[in-house]
C-alpha cells in the first residue's frame, strides 16, 4: 500500500511539473488558480488528507495578505486545495524534491535566511501582487512549530499590507486524526527531513485538516507590530492554545474595523 501511494505521488508530482512547463507561461492568472486548486486537492487525496473549513468562519476575502501558522509541508497546498494565494517562503523549500520546482511555479517567493535583499524582494513583490488584486500568503512564525504551539510573529512583511492598502486574514489550521486529536504524523520539526516527512503521512492513518477562516482587519493606517500580535492571538485563541503567562492581553477590535463578510462551514 505505501509503495503505490508513493508511486501515485511521484507520477503526480511529474504531471504537476509537465503542466507548469507546458501550460502555465501561455495561461492567465484564472486559469493557473484553477490548475493549483485542482492539483493541490488531488495531492492532497493521495496522502490521504481530507480538508474542511470550520463552521462559523468568515468569508474568505479574494484580495488579502492571508497569513497562518505553520504546521507542515502540506500548509501550502491546503490553503491552495481552498482558495490559491502566491506564497512567500523560506529558501530552503525550493530544495524540496519535485515539489520545491513546483510550489517556485505556482508564484511562491522565497527569502533566504538573514538575507535582505530576498526580504526587500519579497515585500515588493506582495506590494504589487496585493495592489493587483491578488490573494498572498506566508508564514509569519518564520518556521514550523508542534501542534498545540504557535511562535511569536515576525511583523516585517505585515508592512506590505499596510503599503498596499489591503486587509489582513489570519488563518488557523489544524490537523486530526478519527480521534479528534493532533495527528501524529504531520509535526514537520526538528531534524525531520521533507522525504521522512512525506513517508510518515503516506504510511499513517486518514488526516482530516481543519481549517479557520478568521475575520479579516484592515491594514491601512495600521501598524505592523499591532498587525502581527492581532493575527498571533486571533490564531491562538482559534487553535485554542492558552496565552503565555507573560504575554500581555490582546486589544480589541479597533472600532471601525469591522468586516461584515460571515459564512458558516464549507466542505472543500
Amino acid at each position: 500500500m505505501l509503495a503505490l501511494r508513493i508511486a501515485r505521488l511521484v507520477v503526480h508530482l511529474l504531471s504537476g511539473m509537465l503542466i507548469c512547463a507546458l501550460f502555465f507561461p501561455w495561461i492567465d492568472r484564472e486559469s493557473r488558480e484553477i490548475h493549483i486548486r485542482r492539483w493541490s486537492r488531488h495531492l492532497l487525496a493521495i496522502c490521504n488528507v481530507h480538508v474542511q473549513i470550520t463552521s462559523g468562519s468568515a468569508v474568505p476575502r479574494a484580495q488579502a495578505l492571508v497569513v497562518a501558522n505553520h504546521v507542515s509541508w502540506l500548509d501550502i497546498f491546503v490553503l491552495n486545495a481552498l482558495y490559491p494565494c502566491r506564497f512567500v517562503a523560506k529558501a530552503e523549500i525550493r530544495a524540496w524534491p519535485l515539489a520545491g520546482w513546483l510550489v517556485e511555479q505556482a508564484g511562491t517567493v522565497f527569502i533566504a535566511r538573514g538575507s535582505r535583499r530576498d526580504l526587500r524582494r519579497a515585500f515588493e513583490g506582495l506590494v504589487g501582487a496585493l495592489k493587483s488584486g491578488e490573494r498572498v500568503a506566508f508564514f509569519p512564525e518564520g518556521t514550523t512549530a508542534p501542534q498545540g504551539t504557535l511562535l511569536p510573529f515576525h511583523a516585517n512583511l505585515f508592512e506590505a499590507a499596510v503599503d498596499a492598502k489591503s486587509r489582513v486574514q489570519p488563518y488557523a489550521i489544524r490537523y486530526i486524526d478519527h480521534q479528534r486529536k493532533p495527528h501524529p504524523a504531520v509535526d514537520f520539526v526538528g531534524d525531520m527531513t521533507f522525504v521522512q516527512s512525506v513517508l510518515a503521512i503516506l504510511s499513517g492513518k486518514a488526516i482530516h485538516a481543519r481549517v479557520t477562516i478568521l475575520r479579516s482587519m484592515k491594514a491601512e493606517g495600521a501598524n505592523r507590530r499591532d498587525l502581527a500580535e492581532r493575527s498571533y492571538q486571533a490564531i491562538r485563541e482559534a487553535l485554542g492554545i492558552p496565552a503565555p503567562a507573560a504575554e500581555p492581553q490582546a486589544d480589541g477590535q479597533p472600532e471601525g474595523d469591522e468586516d461584515p463578510d460571515n459564512a458558516q462551514a464549507q466542505q472543500a
